[in-house]
């Protein structure tokens, strides 16, 4: 019956097609367990195009299969160990020799090749991917960099000066989990959208993704923040200590870790679900925090706060921060997303830069009917911020510096760079980092919106929070 048969299918997994998918589905429906071998770099040697690692990660975060294995020897081998009742190869095998025949007889088993499979060359299609995001090609604006004597040369000297900084980023852990489905159509019984879940991938979000992306830029990154002890944050401390975050989590038993779930489908997003706790942090958490940014606040050049409002920065521990920071002369930049009308990046005093969107800022200042420009005034103002970004999704960005002016801030345009979005979510959040670390090196605001614009325009341009490098960045700046 197919309750007790176990199904077995190896390969490379370069990059996990929907060739693959409609295979592991195909064994779901032969059998109840289904166990994929991921053939070791050591045994794929050249074809092996992504590292082992990552490869079995992609394998283990699809919902159809139940176990991964790595054949570092040969297929022999780990069908002798694991005897599964069904082999399962794609039907382009069928007519070839196959070295799993005689092993699967030897203890009864079957060898059966599916009609299901479509044929995908994984190297094409990785191909494929690399020389769309190579040709991303950002075209620069000329005349912007002239208004403010930008040298792009020199910018990419501040971008290698990163390496020197010490950042500390303080604020909300999210863990984003992207749900890929199948769409199957509307429901004959009610009006709504019916669909197939084929695999999913978490990745990084929040402060998790901004400290990541200020590592893979260059910077030694401590994260402050507050998990549950559960699956989601031994996720994010595994990927943080990948990329050389050092983590500074709180665990508090009585909050879990944040997690957004996306359905999505041929580039777009279904359904968003978030599990959180958005209730303020504890006055003895609160301490803990402050105990842990005094330790070290003398080392650190930069302070990030990466607020969602999900109660990891209630204002007397923004306040308090913000205070040791002034007083230590630390660079200060802060980005306050909104949920519906909840959140104020006005709170956030005295900062270097702030970051919102042109909805955050409508929000903080209650005022839905002035211009944006007004807008823009009166949260400089009642902020006392030096620098403002205003984020206004595909129209660009507008800068707002009030260096050497008491009142009224110099302004300027930037253009969205990248109009071909496959995913628009940790925009901001790249823009934040990009843009600050500029600022901790000596740049200018300018310089600063720039550089914003371009890691922007990169995470854009790829599905999930992936942490952006020095070297994507400069090959950027042409």
């Amino acid at each position: 019956m197919k309750k007790n048969k176990t199904i077995f299918v190896s390969g490379m997994f370069n990059i996990l097609h929907s060739g693959h998918l409609r295979l592991f589905k195909f064994a779901r429906e032969i059998g109840s367990k289904l166990i994929i071998g991921v053939h070791s770099d050591k045994l794929a040697s050249h074809k092996a195009y992504i590292d082992q690692k990552d490869r079995l990660e992609a394998v283990k975060n699809c919902t159809l299969v139940n176990k991964v294995v790595l054949i570092d020897n040969s297929v022999s081998e780990t069908l002798l160990n694991l005897k599964p009742n069904i082999v399962l190869k794609g039907k382009e095998f069928e007519k070839i020799f196959n070295e799993e025949t005689s092993i699967v007889s030897s203890y009864g088993g079957k060898l059966i090749f599916s009609s299901g499979e479509t044929i995908y060359s994984s190297k094409e299609i990785l191909s494929k991917e690399f020389t769309e995001f190579a040709s991303l090609k950002i075209e620069l604006p000329k005349d912007y960099i002239e208004r403010h004597n930008i040298n792009l040369d020199n910018i990419k000297n501040v971008i290698q000066k990163f390496k020197k900084l010490k950042v500390c980023v303080i604020g909300d852990l999210i863990i984003d989990e992207y749900i890929f489905c199948k769409t199957l159509g509307v429901s004959s019984e009610e009006p709504a959208l019916a669909v197939s879940p084929q695999y999913k991938n978490k990745f990084l979000g929040g402060a998790g993704i901004v400290a990541a992306h200020s590592s893979a830029l260059g910077a030694k990154v401590d994260l402050i923040s507050i998990a549950g002890d559960d699956s989601e944050y031994h996720f994010a401390k595994s990927e943080l200590n990948k990329i050389g975050v050092n983590t500074n989590i709180i665990i508090d038993s009585n909050r879990p870790t944040t997690l957004k779930q996306r359905y999505r489908s041929e580039d777009k997003t279904l359904l968003k679900v978030s599990y959180l706790h958005q209730s303020s942090i504890s006055n003895e958490v609160q301490k803990e925090i402050i105990r842990r940014v005094e330790k070290k606040i003398k080392s650190y050049d930069l302070i990030i706060f990466s607020d969602f409002n999900y109660g990891c920065l209630p204002q007397s521990l923004v306040e308090k921060i913000t205070k040791i920071g002034i007083k230590n002369k630390i660079i200060m930049t802060a980005d306050s997303q909104s949920s519906s009308q909840i959140g104020n990046i006005s709170r956030f005093k005295k900062m270097n830069l702030i970051t919102p969107t042109e909805k955050e800022a409508r929000i903080s200042e209650q005022n839905q009917q002035d211009g944006i420009i007004v807008i823009a005034e009166n949260i400089i103002k009642s902020s006392k911020t030096k620098n403002l970004i205003l984020k206004s999704g595909t129209d660009g960005i507008t800068i707002h510096s009030t260096k050497n002016r008491s009142t009224l801030s110099i302004t300027d345009k930037l253009k969205a760079f990248n109009l071909a979005s496959k995913d628009s979510s940790g925009a901001g959040d790249s823009m934040l980092v990009g843009s600050s670390l500029v600022l901790a090196s000596n740049g200018t605001i300018w310089e600063s919106a720039l550089v914003g614009s371009i890691m922007a325009s990169i995470q854009v341009s790829r599905t999930g929070n992936i942490p952006i490098t020095s070297k994507e960045l400069i090959q950027e700046i042409k």
